[in-house]
């Protein structure tokens, strides 16, 4: 099994906003403590290989993603018929505008098998040089059986088989039940398997920083947690940024434009008014209408498009794209999701601004001044991915 790779230092502790994280070297592997409330400190962090890409590593595992990463949970079903051959198409638009990486699932409808027919067009019409540039990112979300190894590499085989790759480029875990600690057994056979030549890099879908602490101190080599992450929903700055900038674990964030409605397309819509503008009428919007609920409703939601609104005009770019830039440049964020309705609807040049605009500190001011009359998601929902969980 493959050690978590060294640290500039035999041991670290930093004391953070609420929490003092511990890391030793133990064995070549980390083994990590929290302890008591500590004092506020600038801790460096280090993400971006450039504004385009992260580097997400874990000792001599890496992975190279753009920032701004396609997300297929939309072939799923709810936001439309996909069908094939517009939605390869597209994937290849978005690969041909420098977005190469695209995120998926086992239990996405068609994504993985999606990826397979694109990935194979590409290495049969556009060579190796281009497929080496395009990154599969997928996740596993078993129901909690007993985690043997047949269980997880049937699994594994299966994803490999559908995206029509000798090896995951990245296999995102997510497991339902803390109680059950089988998500440990798990984890180590997908070390195992990664090491055999089948996975590449390993990662995290919704996880809390406790559990998160807990695999590292396993010597499991994990590069990435996936988390939502929002203008609304800043609770992976609360704890699980402060662990990641300690080990090196970045974040990937989903939900950052949350289904759409950070977008102008809801400035000034009256929600509560039958029949009057946009419809709540996907899984995503509906799911995110929720959150908004949680943090303040949507008369302070109004308030926060106004104010990103103002700052996309003062750049030039929408609502949508002020907010992503907002959160990629928040501590250990090395990409953020946004969703593709492949062949159905395309906003490329507003992924590509992304990385055109920074965002100043009058902009970040005016954008924290509304966001902190929100409630503290931490203590309505609780740590990243509690929301899963009950």
């Amino acid at each position: 099994m493959a050690s978590l790779g060294c640290l500039s230092a035999p041991s670290i502790r930093i004391k953070a906003n609420q929490f003092d994280f511990g890391v030793q070297m133990s064995s070549g592997s980390k083994r990590i403590t929290q302890q008591s409330r500590g004092t506020s400190v600038s801790v460096r962090n280090e993400v971006a290989v450039d504004d385009k890409h992260a580097l997400l590593q874990s000792g001599s595992d890496k992975l190279e993603i753009t920032r701004v990463i396609n997300g297929l949970w939309q072939t799923s079903g709810g936001w439309g018929k996909i069908e094939r051959d517009p939605a390869v198409a597209a994937m290849m638009r978005h690969v041909d505008a420098g977005l190469t990486t695209f995120d998926m699932a086992d239990h996405y409808g068609p994504a993985e098998d999606l990826y397979g027919i694109f990935i194979n067009k590409v290495r049969r019409e556009r060579g190796e040089e281009l497929e080496g540039k395009i990154q599969g990112l997928t996740k596993w979300v078993p129901s909690p059986v007993k985690m043997t190894r047949n269980v997880v590499e049937a699994a594994i085989d299966r994803s490999r088989k559908r995206m029509d790759v000798k090896a995951l480029d990245m296999l995102q875990f997510h497991w339902w039940d803390y109680s059950n600690p089988g998500y440990l057994d798990a984890l180590k056979h997908m070390t195992d398997l990664k090491e055999e030549g089948k996975i590449k890099t390993l990662a995290l879908t919704n996880f809390d920083t406790k559990r998160l602490s807990i695999i590292l101190e396993n010597g499991i080599p994990i590069v990435s947690n996936q988390v939502q992450h929002s203008l609304v929903d800043m609770r992976p700055q609360a704890r699980m940024s402060e662990l990641c900038q300690l080990t090196g674990v970045k974040l990937i964030t989903y939900g950052t434009v949350m289904g759409g409605l950070l977008s102008n397309k809801w400035l000034d819509v009256k929600i509560n008014v039958p029949f009057m503008g946009p419809k709540i009428d996907t899984p995503s919007l509906g799911k995110y209408k929720r959150m908004v609920d949680a943090w303040g409703g949507w008369g302070l939601f109004q308030e926060l498009l106004r104010t990103c609104d103002q700052i996309g005009k003062k750049h030039g770019v929408p609502i949508s794209t002020v907010a992503v830039r907002y959160v990629l440049d928040q501590p250990s964020v090395g990409g953020s999701m946004i969703g593709v309705r492949l062949g159905l609807s395309e906003h490329l040049r507003d992924s590509q601004n992304i990385f055109q605009i920074k965002l100043d500190d009058d902009d970040r001011q005016r954008i924290e001044a509304v966001t902190k009359k929100g409630k503290d998601l931490m203590s309505v929902i609780g740590d990243c991915g509690d929301e899963y969980r009950g």
